[in-house]
């Protein structure tokens, strides 16, 4: 598919790939959690999940070091959660996907997020919404995604969605993903998990293939509904879902396409044509419940 500039627009999804279950942002007992790191596999195993990744804040996580897993019941993957002030006076949270060396709070944020770049991390800005972050402040550092969800936020005080922050950093990075994760902390007064979540599509349930499918922008989030296919041909993206009551393309600014029934009326597939000079367009979903998912943006540029 070619847009107005003659680009030509590189499908984004697989169709013959599996969906893994996981979540980005968890915290343990080694930082802030209430859980061990095997509460948590029991958990969120027995809840369907096929992966977690470890990101307390500022502990630098050894899982693949470790063996990955303590029971067998899902698959570690390494992280950390930054957060301090940059040398504008900033404050941030970021989540940082990878295995890192060398990194401490001791060193300060900025230079913490540059290492954790140059070891190739994929970096998530947290929750900006909740921190009180401006668009400016979200587009200083070119993160690779941010939250457009967080669960525990949403329970704090209704400051989950970051959806206006990601439409903010699509406008200069159409590529930039988007994320739903718990932030889980399971304690008395952070109770909330398996709230938002990602699917990732890979080549298997390994760290390098579920990063891999990451960092491709292979996922997608949800608070509840879940897309089964995704696929374009030419100007028609086409997808196939859980029950829902809308489906929305997305694009920039005000634009965008909608389906669904006020009368209850539910689908579990739909068609959109994707308009030529749009820069960006995704799939959102939402089922009878108020629950949303979000694919990420549908195609790269060649």
């Amino acid at each position: 598919m070619n847009d107005t500039t003659g680009h030509l627009r590189m499908p984004r999804y697989r169709r013959d790939q599996h969906w893994y279950k996981g979540n980005t942002h968890i915290h343990s007992t080694a930082s802030d959690g209430g859980w061990t790191f095997d509460q948590l596999e029991k958990a969120y195993g027995g809840a369907g999940y096929d992966f977690l990744f470890r990101t307390d804040h500022w502990v630098t996580s050894e899982a693949q070091k470790a063996g990955a897993s303590t029971n067998g019941a899902l698959l570690w993957l390494d992280g950390v959660e930054l957060d301090g002030f940059d040398e504008l006076g900033s404050y941030y949270h970021v989540v940082c996907l990878g295995a890192f060396d060398g990194i401490e709070r001791a060193m300060g944020f900025s230079e913490a997020l540059a290492a954790a770049r140059d070891q190739g991390g994929i970096l998530i800005l947290a929750h900006p919404f909740w921190t009180g972050n401006t668009f400016d402040e979200a587009n200083r550092w070119h993160f690779d995604g941010v939250e457009v969800y967080n669960h525990v936020c949403q329970w704090l005080n209704g400051k989950g969605g970051s959806g206006p922050y990601w439409h903010a950093m699509l406008d200069g990075a159409p590529g930039t993903l988007g994320i739903a994760s718990d932030d889980a902390h399971t304690s008395a007064s952070h109770p909330g998990w398996n709230g938002g979540w990602v699917r990732v599509q890979a080549d298997a349930l390994t760290p390098e293939a579920i990063l891999a499918g990451l960092r491709a922008g292979r996922s997608y989030s949800s608070t509840g509904p879940e897309f089964h296919t995704i696929s374009m041909d030419d100007a028609m993206v086409t997808a196939t879902t859980s029950p829902v009551q809308f489906a929305r393309l997305v694009g920039p600014k005000s634009a965008g396409r909608r389906l669904g029934s006020f009368e209850g009326v539910l689908m579990d597939s739909f068609s959109f044509e994707v308009p030529a000079d749009w820069p960006f367009a995704y799939l959102e979903v939402e089922d009878d419940r108020g629950r949303r998912a979000w694919t990420n943006t549908l195609w790269l540029d060649s």
